[in-house]
């Protein structure tokens, strides 16, 4: 991918439409491993169920991978990328992912192998691009592109000129969001306890709306995902927990309530900043004519608010639920539903009654997200948590539960993890109630978490991994 799909998404979609009924045909006596897995790639990725048996006929009589396959670094690359695909089902693919990261790492640092291909494996290895950010994955793959000796010059410009016009358009919207954030002057009405990332929620955006056009929808989800971490800092990091029920108690009547008077300044101003925002959201959608987009995300901080007043008493009690209740609540606490709902109110026209009656009813694909998202926050997040006395973390309620030790713990939470990403890939094929569009954004927040989570806890210390990425997209400058 060279960043270039969403200039032919209507082109591509039709292709595969039709590639779908000549599938048998296409497949029949393909023996070459890198065309079998960059076809089986396009077809999931883009929502057409396709049999991972196709993958057998790379077996040998013994019921394993052919050892002829390990020297085909770009076939082994494209069957690793191919196994980021799989379901619960697709028993093919999770022996496929073990054989194709046994050798990617040692094939990388086979000197022999072209300088491009090496890194392309790598970036790989780090993130795979069923579970990384689009335009990320573009600019990586310029350049390695730009290596390969039989690149097309014209593609290759085309490549870069598309990513020098999104990233103008992006550092524009930047440039919106600077403004209001300074106009807001969270500085100067909080005290310092938030986490100060509109740069880093405009970057992680991208990973659901990185088409140049978007520019609405990037800034009116920046302002929500500022929103929702103003909200979660204030709940898990500075509240009492009087203030805790006393915020909660007045986004649920969306008013302040009697005992907000006698609140300090600071939790007023938390109050009103997220009233001020979702009139401004209801002021710059309202000629569309679909008031419920704006309701329907006013519904789901009402219960996000809940989850977190939920929370703050039980680590204001130092109270250790147990993993299953633990997890009912920390997966709405988290934000998944209503980042979900903030998408799809930001895409207007295109999200209708029905998608959010269907994210009310917490389907299987919203909670595969949300089921991530808590379990790697989490495991990431455990010392810090640990060290303001946050008992209620999902790391500590399984070795609470369970007397196991926090590396048996974080274990068993990984698979969790894996298990949640499988079911995933399995809801995107399956749901048919949602347009492309909605699901496309559904697997971009899921885009987010992977990036954002990948080793390490990269929204509360952004300059160990996200920082580099954020450059890459906004600070470096591909030469023509």
């Amino acid at each position: 991918s060279l960043g270039l799909a969403h200039h032919f998404e209507e082109e591509i979609y039709e292709t595969l439409k039709e590639g779908l009924e000549k599938l048998e045909e296409m497949m029949a006596g393909e023996d070459d491993l890198y065309t079998v897995s960059t076809i089986f790639w396009f077809f999931r990725t883009y929502g057409h169920y396709i049999s991972s048996d196709v993958f057998r006929r790379f077996k040998g009589i013994d019921g394993n991978f052919k050892e002829s396959l390990k020297g085909d670094a770009k076939g082994i690359l494209s069957l690793y990328e191919a196994a980021q695909l799989r379901t619960t089902t697709d028993t093919i693919l999770e022996e496929a992912l073990k054989f194709t990261s046994s050798h990617l790492e040692s094939l990388a640092e086979n000197g022999t192998r072209p300088p491009h291909l090496s890194t392309r494996i790598l970036n790989a290895l780090t993130l795979s691009q069923r579970w990384n950010m689009d335009m990320v994955v573009a600019v990586q793959n310029i350049s390695t592109y730009e290596q390969e000796k039989d690149h097309d010059e014209m593609i290759l410009k085309f490549a870069k000129l598309s990513f020098k016009l999104a990233q103008l358009q992006y550092l524009q919207d930047l440039k919106i969001l600077t403004k209001w954030y300074e106009e807001v002057d969270f500085a100067s009405s909080l005290p310092p306890y938030f986490r100060d990332r509109l740069a880093e929620n405009n970057f992680f955006i991208l990973a659901v709306f990185f088409e140049p056009q978007l520019s609405r929808e990037r800034i009116m989800s920046t302002k929500y995902f500022t929103l929702l971490v103003i909200l979660d800092d204030t709940f898990d990091r500075y509240a009492s927990l009087p203030e805790t029920q006393s915020l909660a108690n007045s986004l649920e009547r969306w008013a302040p309530d009697h005992a907000m008077d006698k609140q300090p300044g600071y939790l007023k101003f938390v109050l009103n900043f997220i009233l001020d925002i979702f009139e401004e959201f209801e002021r710059e959608l309202r000629p569309e004519g679909k008031p419920y987009n704006v309701k329907a995300n006013i519904e789901e901080i009402k219960t996000l608010a809940k989850a977190n007043y939920d929370l703050a008493k039980w680590v204001h009690a130092a109270h250790v639920p147990s993993f299953e209740e633990y997890m009912e609540v920390g997966v709405v606490e988290n934000a998944t539903y209503a980042a979900l709902a903030c998408f799809f109110m930001c895409m207007g026209m295109i999200a209708t009654k029905e998608a959010y009656e269907w994210l009310k009813s917490r389907p299987k694909l919203a909670q595969s997200i949300a089921i991530k998202l808590r379990l790697v926050n989490d495991i990431y997040g455990f010392e810090d948590d640990m060290s303001r006395g946050y008992v209620a973390n999902a790391v500590n309620c399984y070795m609470n539960q369970y007397g196991v030790t926090k590396q048996e713990a974080v274990k068993e939470l990984h698979k969790m993890v894996t298990e949640a990403d499988k079911a995933l890939n399995e809801e995107i094929l399956t749901t048919k109630c949602l347009s492309p569009c909605l699901l496309n954004a559904a697997m971009g927040l899921a885009k987010m978490i992977a990036i954002c989570y990948n080793g390490n806890e990269g929204y509360t210390h952004p300059e160990e991994k996200i920082k580099k990425y954020m450059n890459l997209i906004f600070v470096d400058q591909i030469r023509l």
